[in-house]
């Protein structure tokens, strides 16, 4: 691609971000973009069919690097904390991008892609360590899990990433290992 336009379509994506920073994506309008980046409107819409594209554009191309990531492409042990911390430490280093995916209103395309991905790199390597299980129950302990972990992960990224990620990767391990129960009060059975 040629410099220019990777130029151009950077300052482009780079105005939308800081724009989301204060204000929701429902009043963020093409010619204010244009405007900030000092291009015309037709340079815009040869890249990008309007705003909303332009931030689905912005998630996919984060999503890719979270999928060709060697923290998370090259995982030996396939444990949850090793996965986790991946991802985290890829969060960690786009914490600005990451604040503002999570916390638009059209977020559900995002969190929808991470746990895709999530669930693409740990199904199949559930499924080798334990070929017999039912796959109507590893569903639906994969679903619970994964939306789980992206509660913790969405609570550390709104408190400003203050716990550590090897705390937070910690957590979510040992919360898919032993679910609540240790939180939560026993109960006499009858």
């Amino acid at each position: 691609m040629d410099r220019r336009i990777k130029y151009t379509k950077k300052v482009i994506k780079d105005t939308l971000l800081s724009l989301l920073e204060k204000k929701d994506i429902s009043n963020i309008t093409v010619t204010e973009i244009c405007e900030i980046s000092d291009i015309n409107r037709g340079t815009f819409y040869r890249y990008y069919m309007d705003v909303y594209d332009l931030l689905k554009n912005i998630e996919q191309e984060f999503i890719n690097e979270i999928k060709s990531s060697p923290s998370i492409e090259n995982i030996e042990d396939h444990s949850i904390y090793s996965f986790t911390k991946g991802i985290l430490s890829i969060f960690e280093h786009n914490k600005k991008l990451v604040r503002i995916l999570f916390s638009t209103d059209n977020n559900v395309y995002f969190l929808n892609e991470v746990l895709d991905v999530a669930y693409d790199k740990c199904m199949s390597r559930w499924e080798e360590l334990q070929p017999d299980i039912n796959q109507d129950e590893l569903e639906n302990a994969v679903v619970f899990i994964f939306n789980g972990a992206l509660g913790v992960i969405n609570y550390w990224i709104k408190n400003d990433f203050k716990v550590p990620s090897d705390d937070v990767a910690k957590y979510i391990e040992k919360y898919c290992q032993h679910g609540a129960r240790m939180y939560l009060p026993v109960e006499k059975r009858v």
